[in-house]
Formats: structure tokens, C-alpha cells, sequence
């Protein structure tokens, strides 16, 4: 990570430069946190298609493992990482 300039040693023009190096950068990140956001909303989607699908096909869509994993989540004692699909 960078460390912040010493403002008081930069000139009017660094100051401006900086402040819109920030500003592009900024943008950036809001982009792609944009992007993101719409994948994850497409993928929940999809899931709750399939979800619904299983539903009206009578097929089980909750099991005993997933009601495990949710309460081990609430427990606190969910694994880092893996698989977090129900």
C-alpha cells in the first residue's frame, strides 16, 4: 500500500493531479464492484430458478446437510471456505 504524500510539501498542481489519480481510481473500483454486484444478482437468479424448479418438480430442496451447514454457520463454526451452496 502506498503511504499518503506529505500534502504540505506538494504543489497546487500535485494536489490537483492527486486528487484526480483518486478520482479516476475511485471510479474504477465502483465499476467493477457495479459488474460484480450484476453477476452476483444473475446467479442468484439462476438459483432461485433452479430452486423453484426442484420445488415444483417435488423434488426435496432443502436437505438435512444444508440445514446442518446452517447451523454450524450460526453456531460459528462454518470452515472458511468450500462449498457454501444450499
Amino acid at each position: 500500500m502506498d503511504t499518503f504524500p506529505d500534502l504540505g510539501s506538494l504543489s497546487d498542481q500535485e494536489l490537483k493531479d492527486l486528487i484526480q489519480q483518486l478520482t479516476d481510481e475511485e471510479q474504477e473500483v465502483s465499476y467493477r464492484r457495479r459488474i460484480l454486484h450484476g453477476k452476483i444478482d444473475i446467479l442468484r437468479a439462476e438459483l432461485v430458478n433452479r430452486l423453484r424448479k426442484k420445488h415444483e418438480g417435488g423434488e426435496e430442496v432443502i436437505s438435512g446437510a444444508d440445514v446442518q451447514r446452517l447451523t454450524d454457520i450460526l453456531a460459528g463454526r462454518a470452515s472458511g471456505g468450500g462449498d457454501d451452496t444450499l
